[in-house]
């Protein structure tokens, strides 16, 4: 190799090597640049940001008129139930004539008690007080006779004493005879077991050809078909329920709507409080019509007045480990977890009693498939399309 070629090598070397370091320079020069940076700092925002997790709507809760009630539990009893038994004992029932659930009026024949012993002794009775007012008859007789001789001394002393007393003796025999037939008549009474007032028959124990016990129970009586809610509240709310108040409750087993609750007034508030529960009983009474059955729980509220209720429907609200939370925008397009507090629930909406701001934005529907801090696209809610009217 000659020296010329050498020296046309190290040349071409030399000029690459000045091109690699022009472009590196020019390289650095961008990088360094202010839009570079900004590019480089709007590309780390979005890869920090992120995809929207779901595309949702907002709404404001809404203020409404919603009664205030306070919620209770209790038992549906009878108002009264009167105890019906047999008045003898020691006789066979002969016949019974009612059953569970029928209706009965006051002075209705219920079950009958053979009657044929007391029939033969209110006959005996009754031929033993004739005996007696012939007796006294006589025993008069003899008595106004000596009353008129008496001063003329046709009877002795002693005489006259003794038609008196027999006088006497023969009208409280006569007494003793009428107050038997009394007592008589009346045992054959008792023989006929009867309504002691207007009802609906709840129990029946008498049946045909058993023996009458002392205290047995026959029947059970619901006087006048009454029935009445024995609802418990709490020894705070106790003195926010007054008499005459209005109360409703739902029906058991039933969908509790405004058309199927039965309506009701409060009797009697009771005057102590259980030491054990610290609850109170509150007496309701319900209409006949109601169709519920002594017996039967049920929940119902007392209605004390209207008030203005913060509201979300219910789908904005999400229970989970037994709180309740919304999602609440932050920013443009963040969500936040935020626990509230719940009460009433009329249709689709739900009171919300605390922890959020009348006007926050909060996501409508979806909660469930958020987490705090998830990204959002925020979409406008859909306007439903007006139906034609139909000519």
């Amino acid at each position: 190799m000659n020296f010329s070629a050498v020296k046309l090598k190290s040349r071409r070397t030399a000029l690459v090597a000045a091109a690699i370091a022009i472009f590196l320079a020019l390289v650095g020069a961008w990088t360094l640049s202010p839009r570079a940076q900004e590019g480089k700092a709007a590309e780390k925002k979005a890869a920090s940001a992120g995809k929207p997790a779901l595309s949702v709507t907002l709404i404001t809760p809404q203020v409404a008129e919603w009664p205030q009630v306070i919620a209770a539990n209790g038992n549906i009893a009878a108002w009264q139930e009167a105890v019906i038994g047999a008045e003898i004992s020691g006789y066979r029932l002969t016949d019974v004539l009612v059953n569970v659930g029928d209706m009965v009026k006051k002075g209705q024949l219920l079950a009958r008690v053979s009657s044929d012993t007391m029939a033969a002794e209110l006959a005996q009775s009754k031929a033993a007080a004739a005996e007696a007012e012939a007796t006294l008859a006589e025993a008069r007789a003899n008595a106004a006779r000596a009353r008129q001789i008496e001063h003329t001394g046709a009877f002795s002393a002693q005489q006259i004493a003794q038609y008196l007393t027999a006088e006497a003796t023969a009208e409280a025999r006569l007494n003793a005879a009428r107050a038997k037939v009394q007592a008589d008549e009346l045992r054959l009474a008792h023989t006929r077991v009867i309504a002691p007032d207007d009802g609906v028959i709840s129990s029946r124990a008498a049946t045909a050809g058993s023996l009458t016990q002392p205290g047995q129970e026959l029947f059970r009586l619901i006087r006048g078909g009454r029935l009445e809610w024995r609802a418990e509240v709490t020894a705070s709310e106790l003195g926010r329920i007054k008499p005459g108040m209005a109360a409703s409750l739902a029906p058991p087993g039933a969908t509790a709507t405004a058309e199927t609750r039965i309506r009701g007034k409060v009797r009697m508030v009771a005057p102590t409080v259980d030491a054990q529960s610290r609850n109170a009983v509150v007496y309701v009474d319900l209409p006949t019509t109601s169709g519920v059955r002594a017996g039967m729980f049920a929940r119902g509220e007392f209605e004390l007045g209207k008030g203005n209720a913060l509201t979300l429907p219910q789908s904005a609200v999400l229970l989970r480990d037994g709180f309740s939370y919304v999602y609440r925008l932050d920013g443009d397009s963040k969500v936040a977890q935020v626990k509230v507090t719940v009460g009433r629930r009329v249709g689709e909406r739900i009171e919300i009693t605390g922890g959020l701001e009348p006007n926050t934005r909060v996501v409508a529907s979806g909660a469930g498939f958020l987490a705090d801090g998830d990204v959002v696209r925020v979409v406008d809610e859909p306007v439903p399309a007006v139906k034609a009217a139909s000519k």
